[in-house]
């Protein structure tokens, strides 16, 4: 297990012998301007791993960031690692390597570093990104499974741009179902997961197999019941003399997840990143003690990401 303050430079290895580095910075930032210096805000604290989204409409904004520092020199392609994501609306295979090339182009990058189906579930293809009809419902497209979706990223690996493949907002059902079929594995599985959520079976899955779990979320997105207010991680809190979000986060890696966290203070950003090793009876006790168990964003039901505002 990793100590000290090495933690936050921790690195998860891969079934496909590579490594994900833990500590993540997540672009989900309404404002465009505020994306880019949030970016760099992250960059310059020392994440090395930024989470994107074509659904996020900011690619734009975090490659600009991302060329700055190239160009100053204070950070080279190789340290760097880069997820984005397909949308729900381009789960036709036809439609996967197009919406890829344009993430590209926005981020300004030749490569991506894991490429992943934001959602299980596939839209109606188009450039309305939430197709609704007149009663306000989402359009699904029943014309292309998970599967054939899967097919066409693992041609992106072939391909040579895209280094590894992914799944977000999935659960351990349908996973099991995308590594009985696949021909490259995920390397990556995004899903909400904090203190209240812990996914320990989805957990076990993804170690059996050489997939990260990448925890979204990680600090409770602000919502009540607030883990950052939880008695047990305020208590260790004062304990270890560090923030309940630096205990949040260090639980999430210390057990063998990475995380993702989003500020647009650079005080935040600067304090998620200088997160520590914690005690072994801290880290029982917050396995043991804490009994909220509950779930924030209802995507993995619907496909809709309860974090993203609809454009209206």
């Amino acid at each position: 297990m990793t100590t000290s303050n090495a933690l936050r430079y921790t690195r998860i290895s891969t079934h496909e012998s590579g490594t994900i580095p833990a500590v993540g910075f997540g672009t989900l930032i309404p404002d465009q301007n505020a994306t880019k210096q949030a970016t760099r805000a992250a960059l310059e604290a020392g994440f090395r791993h930024l989470d994107c989204a074509e659904r996020y409409r900011n690619e734009a904004a975090v490659g600009e960031a991302i060329q700055d520092a190239f160009k100053a020199g204070t950070l080279r392609r190789e340290d760097l690692f880069v997820t984005t994501k397909l949308w729900n609306t381009n789960h036709r295979p036809e439609r996967v390597k197009p919406a890829f090339d344009a993430s590209r182009r926005r981020l300004q990058l030749d490569t991506i570093d894991c490429y992943i189906i934001h959602t299980p579930f596939a839209f109606q293809p188009g450039d309305d990104q939430d197709p609704r009809d007149d009663r306000g419902q989402v359009i699904y497209d029943p014309g292309v499974t998970l599967a054939e979706t899967w097919q066409a990223l693992e041609r992106l690996v072939e391909d040579g741009h895209c280094r590894s493949i992914g799944l977000s907002d999935i659960t351990l059902e349908k996973l099991r179902e995308i590594v009985a079929v696949a021909r490259i594995r995920p390397a990556m599985v995004q899903v909400e997961s904090h203190p209240y959520l812990p996914e320990w079976d989805l957990l076990d899955f993804c170690r059996e197999h050489g997939i990260v779990l990448q925890a979204f979320a990680a600090l409770g997105h602000a919502m009540e019941p607030s883990v950052l207010e939880d008695p047990v991680i305020t208590a260790i809190a004062r304990r270890v003399h560090k923030t309940p979000a630096q205990v949040a986060l260090a639980w999430a890696v210390q057990r063998g997840t990475a995380f993702l966290t989003t500020s647009t203070k650079p005080q935040r950003i600067q304090e998620s990143f200088d997160i520590s090793a914690l005690p072994e009876d801290a880290m029982q006790e917050i396995r043991d003690r804490i009994n909220t168990k509950i779930r924030f964003n209802a995507v993995v039901e619907t496909g809709v990401p309860g974090f993203i505002p609809r454009v209206r």
